[in-house]
């Protein structure tokens, strides 16, 4: 191996230098206060856990982006987490067990097997919210109206808000009495929105002309809140969980009527679909290949632990927000101090960074370069005190 080499970060693993790293910083503490101020608490689950909690009612994706690594002490598997959420399930079910809703919020570096696009980092810093104990839509609203906070908060332009809710298909499905095979290529042309084929299988598969014609129907219902109306009568005596999700879908778009925001409603979009039990959101901006956040409800998520409470809540990639917002830094330049021992200079250094100030102390025979080292100022004596003065 060069020398070259041995510097060489593994694909997908980024490092954050300082600037990046005080904007991503800022953002940190400013999200966790906003979330605090709605009644979250702040919680720092491990980064390692062992595979039975961690992967627990996550999923087959899940399963597939988590590291493993065997424990020394214990011989038992564990896993670096690859989301923060399920952490979040195992604390609110045995570690605080609290009897009414809880609010949680989290900010912390996740890790993945593999990137999940290109070019994506496999080390995001995860930041988000979960709500448990709350099965009423005033919390799926409260928590889209928080993720909508979040992106004003960081000064994201022209956010695309993605709605859809996983019971319009699970409802369909339920009466279908379609096997585990059919269900899998029935959800994989839905995701294509591969119309053509999906009328073709839908032919071959469905028996009830009724539910499929429901089903080839689908695909077509995206766009603007008007969409609903056309769902409503396209899928008219529907099962009542169907009919029921529409209703809450309009509800929530009522409840964002108010906001600067495009909304956007695609009724055959179903990700998360083996986790989510309800609405299911993200948010787009023009430009980036990629949602900034998500998130919905998953009701199921605290079965694995004994107390399958009702759930909603989201997450975003923090770098990746900070990347698309307009956050500052507060990285203000600072004051050097030469190489000195006196007791006063000392006392006056103390007294500077108290009032908050950034203060560098040099070393002797340094060579300064201020720039480097981000001063603009300089502690000097004069007439026998130690004064700051601009740096020429």
């Amino acid at each position: 191996m060069t020398k070259i080499e041995g510097w060489l970060l593994p694909d997908g693993i980024d490092e954050v230098l300082p600037d990046q790293a005080q904007l991503i910083e800022s953002a940190r503490r400013k999200l966790l206060d906003l979330y605090g101020s709605w009644g979250y608490d702040l919680v720092i689950p491990p980064m390692v856990e062992f595979t039975e909690s961690l992967l627990s009612g996550s999923g087959t994706d899940l399963d597939l982006m988590t590291f493993r690594l065997t424990d020394q002490i214990s011989g038992r598997m564990m896993g670096i987490r690859a989301d923060i959420t399920p952490q979040t399930a195992r604390m609110d079910a045995h570690s605080l067990c609290r009897q009414g809703p809880s609010r949680l919020c989290y900010a912390g570096t996740v890790l993945h097997t593999k990137p999940r696009g290109p070019l994506e980092s496999r080390t995001p810093i995860s930041i988000g919210v979960e709500l448990f104990g709350e099965a009423g839509l005033g919390a799926d609203i409260e928590v889209i109206e928080l993720f909508l906070k979040t992106l004003e908060m960081a000064a994201v332009d022209a956010v695309h808000l993605d709605l859809g809710h996983v019971d319009i298909f699970r409802g369909l499905l339920a009466t279908a009495d379609l096997n585990i095979d059919q269900e899998s290529e029935l959800f994989e042309l839905l995701q294509r929105k591969a119309v053509a084929e999906l009328d073709s299988w839908v032919t071959d598969n469905i028996a009830d002309p009724q539910l499929a014609n429901w089903l080839k129907l689908l695909p077509t219902l995206s766009g603007n809140s008007d969409v609903l109306s056309k769902a409503k009568q396209g899928l008219a005596g529907a099962p009542d969980t169907v009919i029921d999700a529409l209703n809450q879908l309009e509800q929530i778009v009522a409840a964002l009527s108010d906001r600067d925001i495009t909304i956007y409603l695609d009724l055959g979009e179903l990700p998360g679909f083996h986790y989510h039990t309800g609405v299911v959101f993200a948010a787009y901006v023009q430009g980036y290949g990629k949602a900034l956040g998500n998130g919905g409800r998953y009701d199921r998520v605290g079965e694995a632990f004994g107390r399958a409470r009702p759930a909603t809540g989201f997450a975003l990639d923090l770098k990746s927000l900070v990347t698309q917002g307009q956050f500052e830094a507060h990285a203000k330049a600072g004051i050097y101090v030469p190489e000195n021992s006196d007791l006063e200079c000392r006392k006056q250094v103390a007294l500077l960074r108290q009032q908050g100030q950034r203060v560098v102390q040099g070393f002797a025979g340094q060579t300064v370069d201020y720039k480097e080292i981000n001063c603009d100022r300089q502690l000097v004596q004069k007439g026998g005190q130690y004064v700051v003065e601009k740096i020429s």
